[in-house]
């Protein structure tokens, strides 16, 4: 099996009032945009940081003409553009850019991931499993890998953005007789109430 494991790493540009919408009523439209820039430029450190052995790609949304990923672009950073349709179809096709390989898809919302993470994460591929996922403390997850082809019923019909974004996953993975992994629990900044978490990590 390839050792090399590929990280793709969603993330929307940090236009104000387009990025972490819900925590505009905390922090004003603005203060909301320059939080989710530094989430994505922490996951992009993150990811290279793991020195997983292949490629890092910043997948982004709505359009890499932003400022934003046209300035990753020029410091070195892999873009390509998300394709239109739901996060199911969003997150399949990024995956589906990187297999054969292993990869590992993950967002720009869980400031506690850390390259120990992605490590342990690649590893569950690489030994065997055909799915690693690390789900969220609100029912969802802040990563999911495949070491190879994903059935589109993974994807397909998800209740997005609830609670049982997880439960879902689980019996699709579960239906497909997919072997995975679940390494750790972690939480992910949605809500005002998230904020708190973040003291001590210099993102607020």
């Amino acid at each position: 099996m390839n050792s090399r494991v590929d990280v793709a790493v969603l993330a929307r540009a940090p236009t104000p009032g387009m990025a972490k919408t819900r925590l505009i009523p905390a922090l004003g439209a603005e203060a909301a945009a320059r939080l989710h820039r530094r989430l994505v430029i922490r996951s992009l450190g993150t990811a290279c940081a793991a020195r997983l052995g292949g490629s890092v790609t910043l997948w982004g949304t709505p359009s890499l003409s932003h400022r934003f990923f046209r300035a990753l672009g020029k410091r070195g950073v892999s873009c390509r553009e998300q394709p239109s349709g739901d996060l199911g179809v969003r997150m399949q096709y990024a995956l589906a850019c990187s297999l054969p390989r292993p990869v590992l898809l993950i967002g720009t919302d869980c400031p506690g991931m850390t390259a120990g993470h992605l490590r342990a994460a690649a590893r569950s591929l690489i030994e065997g499993k055909d799915a690693v996922i690390l789900p969220a403390e609100d029912g969802g997850y802040v990563l999911i890998g495949l070491r190879s082809a994903a059935h589109a019923s993974l994807f397909d019909g998800v209740p997005w953005g609830t609670s049982q974004v997880m439960e879902a996953t689980r019996q699709r993975l579960r239906q497909l007789r997919y072997a995975w992994a679940e390494p750790a629990m972690l939480w992910d900044v949605d809500t005002p109430a998230d904020l708190a978490r973040l003291s001590g990590t210099g993102l607020i």
